[in-house]
């Protein structure tokens, strides 16, 4: 029997086309789309959807474009209604991405994005997580660095453990070991956005500061005196204290030093969901964090230290309004990235370590020789894209993760981009 999706006008919609992240996402699917796949631009300017098509050529010259205004709830129900999948990477999405999920998920269309925002994931759970689950409509956000790296890795570790009998997930840290590359101008907007969001709501704060925020279930979640009896909490700035230590630089006992992550706060969140949307799979007693690991030289305290300073004073300045009109003239802005060398330099390496309830030791490294920002992201939203347009995937709807809605599919696509996802037990 055919399905109303599969007589729908397009298989994709890409939202944001003109953008520079879209730009690199509608290259990405230019290049690696099966023949025939019907897929569309879209945004607000016609003559630049137009030089956006011409500029990358091949069958993307003819791909349809099409105008829509994201906030417009009629305009973005039309777009949704006539595509089986839509992409967007118009952020802030707190600002420009609400109508969009609410189209879909009443239209029963598959939707992307790569959001790093918590309170527009957490409004858009509570508000469409049924709806989708009743259409079919799979929404995932944070379809990039921001979160498949974090998200993808900690379910092949849960995975292999279990395959291999080692039981669930108990502590576990995700390190980044290597990083070249820079955060994208609309990943910086959307910080922005927030900050501005925590400053004048008291209700935006707590849930920000909520290391459960984004589960399903927060009832059935680890109270903060329960986090605190088994040696675990997270401070209000989004700082790691670890057995005890209120100190976001800590030393391991391998001798590395680590440092905060800029995206533990939000990635850590999307993990959870995962973990709880997935029936707790990894297991009731996970507990996760993510750091920068900054090795074992003698700089590395040094440099843990003023990576601290530095991500404090980001977060500082961004809450008044002086200072963040300063940091806009210093910080890119959206629809900003960096030339093509620049970006053919980019890497990353990040590595999953977990220990089981059996008290074995796991390791995924997660790494790829692209631009975490941008190459890197475009990559991973163009096969996340593509999955929901062509894998049997056993997911059902509602307002899930990468890991939940993608899962297996997703990192064997990933896999066949260069991208090393890899397991295996420590000894």
């Amino acid at each position: 029997m055919t399905s109303p999706s599969d007589r729908r006008e397009y298989d994709i919609v890409l939202v944001g086309a003109t953008g520079f992240v879209g730009r690199l996402t509608a290259a990405h699917l230019r290049d690696h789309a099966p023949e025939g796949m019907r897929i569309a631009l879209a945004g607000r300017s016609r003559p630049k959807l137009d030089a956006v098509a011409a500029e990358l050529g091949g069958p993307a010259a003819s791909w349809p474009r099409l105008i829509i205004d994201v906030n417009d709830p009629a305009a973005c129900a039309d777009v949704a209604r006539a595509t089986r999948v839509l992409v967007t990477t118009v952020g802030p999405y707190a600002k420009y991405g609400y109508e969009l999920v609410k189209a879909c998920a009443v239209a029963g269309t598959h939707y992307a994005d790569l959001t790093g925002e918590v309170l527009f994931v957490r409004d858009t759970s509570e508000a469409f997580h049924d709806v989708a689950h009743r259409s079919g409509a799979r929404i995932v956000h944070s379809c990039g660095f921001d979160s498949i790296p974090s998200d993808l890795g900690v379910l092949e570790t849960a995975r292999v453990a279990a395959e291999e009998g080692a039981g669930e997930l108990t502590d576990t840290v995700l390190y980044v070991r290597s990083l070249k590359g820079g955060l994208s101008g609309g990943t910086i907007d959307s910080m922005r956005q927030q900050a501005i969001a925590a400053r004048e709501s008291l209700e935006a704060r707590r849930a920000m500061t909520d290391p459960y925020g984004l589960s399903p279930d927060r009832a059935a979640e680890p109270t903060r005196a329960e986090r605190a009896e088994v040696g675990m909490e997270e401070a209000p700035q989004g700082r790691l204290r670890r057995f005890g230590s209120r100190l976001p630089v800590r030393r391991t006992d391998d001798g590395h030093w680590t440092g905060p992550f800029v995206m533990a706060s939000y990635n850590t969140r999307v993990v959870r969901r995962s973990n709880a949307l997935l029936d707790w799979r990894y297991g009731r007693a996970f507990r996760y964090h993510e750091v920068s690991d900054f090795g074992t030289r003698r700089s590395a305290p040094f440099a843990a230290t003023g990576m601290t300073a530095g991500l404090l004073g980001l977060v500082g300045g961004m809450s008044f309004r002086p200072t963040r009109a300063l940091l806009a003239k210093a910080l890119p802005s959206p629809g900003e990235g960096p030339d093509e060398e620049s970006r053919a330099n980019g890497r990353f390496r990040m590595e999953v370590i977990a220990t089981t309830t059996s008290g074995e030791r796991y390791a995924t490294t997660v790494a790829a020789d692209a631009d975490p920002g941008y190459s890197g992201t475009a990559i991973m939203l163009g096969q996340s894209a593509l999955s929901l347009a062509e894998d049997d995937l056993t997911s059902e709807g509602g307002v899930l993760t990468p890991a939940v809605a993608l899962g297996s599919a997703l990192v064997g696509r990933l896999r066949e981009h260069d991208f090393v996802i890899e397991t295996h037990r420590v000894v």
